[in-house]
């Protein structure tokens, strides 16, 4: 008969296995597995992607992994097949204790979408564990006076397996005054009872010694044994007796340790110390004694450790009763552990979108958890919100315990580039208690913001002479965007045509906007311009902005005067004439000349560096008129020589020098007589050509001045007999200067001969001069913007107007310029 009935549990246990072994989808989309326990590492479960729809590959594609419920994940998922396996060997026991049934619950978690299963194993227990015996020898006194049919409580056995692996039934070793009773009990493993079969005398025999048996119902049976030592008293008439058969409690798991639970007491009718009562915790689990302790002269139970009603919620716990002749009496004590509300909301992030770009549109997943509360019963309900307000997330529930974190506006990452989200879980208590768990979400860059340079325009400076490939400025734009988005590239754009080409001139470093002129400025030939520069990002679609740059060149003192009058370049200029009866003041001449600098560098003044005579012309330092200082004499050579500096105001200035002659003229009859001045040369010569010319010049010099004084007292005598001069027209008619009469430090000189006419007037009976100077008409001056003044009649001595106005006409006019 028992052969059948193990048979009959062997054959139940089979077809219960092979039907959890199937696959189930329930209503709550939740996908069920089982396995038995002690499975290898590396055992089948299942084919994933064929439970969830999905082709094969479809799980390596979107990034799916398993995401536990607790902290450690025993399964693994092979992505590219979709199939699931035993991570490592399972032991339900260690798993999951006494719960029976035995289910891990996980997560399968798909990124690209973000979506999320829920999904269990059940573990199936196998028979891998033997009933045992904590006290496998223990000690049982009974007095010789016990009636037949007394029941004494054994130890129960303990085993690890459920159901119908675990502790299914006892045996005791064949004896002539025991038998076995076995019993049930809630939430207890069955025990066993000694049930008194034949009187005992302990004359007869003092002790008896039994062996238990326990075992399980596995296939085949595992079995533990224990020795029963059974020890003889003498006659103890009355054993304890306790005031109740069951004691209750109840007790709140939140009590510390050493609160009162229950008070058990017991009496015994003898006398002496027979009647004295002792009280234990006999034949209970090692979590009853870890949990409880009795005061063995009181009967006081109190706590020792701490309660957890979500791991066992009822206690069964027996007492025992010995009076001091060693008999014992038992009783029980049903605690129940109050429920409170002790555990906080458990909440677990489950899979977290970081970075999240700032493009995304409203009701983006951002985050997938789960939110678990020990204590909440049928009935309870958690809360979930945010604690910060104003942020552009929300929390969505999506399945029972299961919530989503959605954005419900957009993002800006210049704004806010991260967030510490921060998800409040809250029960119903009472007391409310709550879990803050804080996620981070980084905000990825997108190229939303073009460059912005730091000026709305940009004037910039070199100056003239500046050498080339030299900084003359840079230019700077920020990008708000980040990384590539925000690398900025600097670039010249072409210009318009007709324009200036920029590209000739300037150049820009591309990385930093640092702007180079490539070749030397000339401020003489352009005086500013400008171009335009481009800023852009490095975003997958670029944004730019333009900036104009204007550079401005400033002028350098690089331009020495020049010298417009009197020309100062080699060939024969004319002498200027300066009658002997000239009054002061007298304007004998006027040096012209431009300088091609601007500003203060082209303000130019004129001062006489040297000269025959310094006292008797001076130069005005303005506008370079030379007028007498005194009225001429006789004394006065005939010859004056003039060396005029030019020089302008910059820094360091520049000069340049004009030398000129000047003749002083008595008369008309006077010969015209032509003076040679050596040349001046800047080069170097032989020391014999340098000393053969001076004395050519020497012997020059003094023939001329003979024939000057031999002609002056000639013209003289003719004067003062004659008294009166009849002036022949046209005195000197087209004369021709043979040599450098003008003289100038420069390098120009007249191209061309001037001619000087003399006109005469009678009236007064005296012999008055007026010389005229006229110029070429095609006279080549350069171009230039210096101010010229005309020289006319105003500037004559007024005896000169005076006798022309009485009928006498020249023979020639004075032009009425200059250039």
């Amino acid at each position: 008969m028992a052969v059948a009935r193990r048979k009959t549990w062997q054959s139940r246990q089979v077809g219960s296995l092979l039907l959890f072994m199937c696959v189930s989808v329930g209503s709550t989309a939740t996908i069920r597995y089982s396995v038995a326990e002690e499975m290898e590492s590396g055992s089948f479960v299942a084919n994933v992607a064929k439970d969830l729809g999905l082709e094969v590959g479809k799980l390596s594609a979107r990034g799916a992994r398993l995401v536990p419920e607790g902290n450690k994940l025993h399964f693994r998922l092979h992505r590219k097949t979709g199939d699931l396996f035993v991570k490592e060997k399972l032991d339900r026991e260690s798993l999951c204790g006494k719960a029976d049934p035995c289910v891990l619950h996980f997560e399968i978690v798909l990124v690209e979408p973000l979506q999320s299963f829920r999904a269990e194993v059940r573990v199936f227990d196998i028979n891998d564990n033997a009933p045992i015996f904590l006290n496998n020898e223990p000690v049982l006194k009974i007095p010789e006076s016990t009636p037949l049919g007394s029941r004494f409580p054994l130890q129960s056995a303990q085993d690890l397996d459920v159901g119908l692996n675990g502790l299914q039934n006892y045996t005791l070793s064949p004896n002539a005054y025991f038998h076995l009773h076995t019993r049930f009990r809630s939430h207890r493993p069955k025990y066993a009872e000694l049930v008194l079969d034949k009187p005992l005398d302990r004359e007869e025999q003092p002790e008896i010694n039994l062996t238990i048996t326990a075992v399980d119902g596995g296939s085949p049976p595992k079995s533990g044994t224990a020795h029963i030592h059974v020890v003889i008293l003498d006659v103890n008439d009355h054993v304890p007796q306790f005031s109740r058969l069951v004691y209750r409690a109840q007790v709140p798991e939140n009590s510390a340790n050493g609160s009162f639970v229950v008070l058990v007491t017991a009496m015994d009718l003898d006398e002496g110390s027979n009647k004295e009562i002792t009280y234990s915790l006999a034949q209970n689990p090692e979590t009853v004694l870890q949990t409880f302790q009795i005061d063995s002269q009181t009967g006081e139970i109190r706590l020792r450790g701490p309660l957890d009603f979500e791991a066992t919620e009822t206690y069964d716990i027996d007492i025992q009763a010995t009076d001091g002749g060693g008999l014992s009496a038992h009783s029980k004590v049903l605690v129940d552990v109050v429920d409170i509300n002790d555990n906080p909301p458990e909440v677990t992030v489950s899979s977290v979108c970081s970075p999240l770009p700032e493009d995304s549109p409203p009701q983006t997943i951002v985050a997938l958890f789960t939110i678990r509360d020990r204590d909440v019963r049928g009935g309870g309900k958690i809360t979930c919100f945010l604690k910060e307000e104003d942020l552009p997330f929300v929390v969505k529930p999506t399945l029972r315990n299961s919530y989503s974190l959605v954005t419900d506006r957009s993002l800006d990452r210049e704004d806010i580039s991260s967030y510490n989200i921060t998800l409040v879980a809250m029960d119903t208590g009472p007391p409310d208690l709550s879990t803050e768990t804080v996620i981070e979400v980084l905000i990825s860059d997108i190229n939303d913001n073009p460059p912005v340079f730091q000026e709305g325009s940009y004037i910039l400076t070199v100056r003239e002479n500046n050498s080339p490939a030299i900084f003359i400025g840079k230019v700077h734009a920020e990008d708000l965007d980040l990384g590539e988005n925000a690398q900025v590239t600097y670039s010249l754009l072409p210009p318009r045509s007709g324009d200036l080409s920029v590209f000739a001139y300037i150049s820009i470093n591309s990385d930093n906007g640092k702007l180079y002129a490539l070749r030397t400025m000339d401020y003489e030939a352009i005086q500013n311009f400008q171009f335009v520069v481009k800023a852009t990002d490095g975003g997958l679609l670029s944004l730019s902005t333009q900036v104009t740059v204007r550079v401005v060149v400033l002028d350098d003192n690089d331009n020495r005067p020049m010298i417009l009058y009197p020309l100062q370049n080699g060939t024969l200029p004319c002498n200027d004439l300066v009658p002997r009866s000239a009054e002061v003041s007298y304007l004998v001449t006027k040096v012209v000349a431009v300088d091609g600098d601007s500003g203060q560098n082209s303000w130019l003044s004129y001062h006489l560096l040297k000269a025959t005579d310094l006292g008797l012309f001076s130069v005005q330092r303005q506008n370079g008129e030379i007028r007498t200082l005194r009225q001429i004499t006789e004394r006065d050579p005939m010859v004056q020589k003039l060396i005029i500096l030019v020089q302008d105001h910059g820094q360091p200035a520049l000069s340049t020098t004009a030398s000129l002659s000047i003749l002083l003229v008595d008369g008309f009859s006077e010969p015209y007589l032509q003076f040679r001045s050596p040349p001046t040369h800047s080069l170097k010569v032989n020391p014999s050509t340098k000393y053969l010319v001076i004395s050519l010049a020497v012997l020059s010099f003094l023939f001329l001045l003979s024939v000057m004084m031999i002609s002056a007292i000639h013209i003289y005598q003719k004067i003062k007999h004659r008294g009166k001069l009849t002036i022949q027209e046209h005195f000197y008619d087209d004369c021709n200067f043979p040599n450098n009469l003008v003289q100038a430090g420069g390098n120009g000189s007249l191209s061309q001969a001037c001619a000087y006419d003399m006109c005469s007037a009678t009236g007064t009976g005296n012999s008055d001069f007026w010389f005229l100077k006229r110029f070429m008409p095609n006279f080549p001056f350069p171009h230039a913007t210096a101010d010229v003044k005309t020289e006319d009649s105003s500037s004559l001595p007024p005896d000169s107007n005076r006798n022309r106005s009485q009928g006498s006409e020249c023979h020639s006019q004075v032009s009425d310029k200059y250039m």
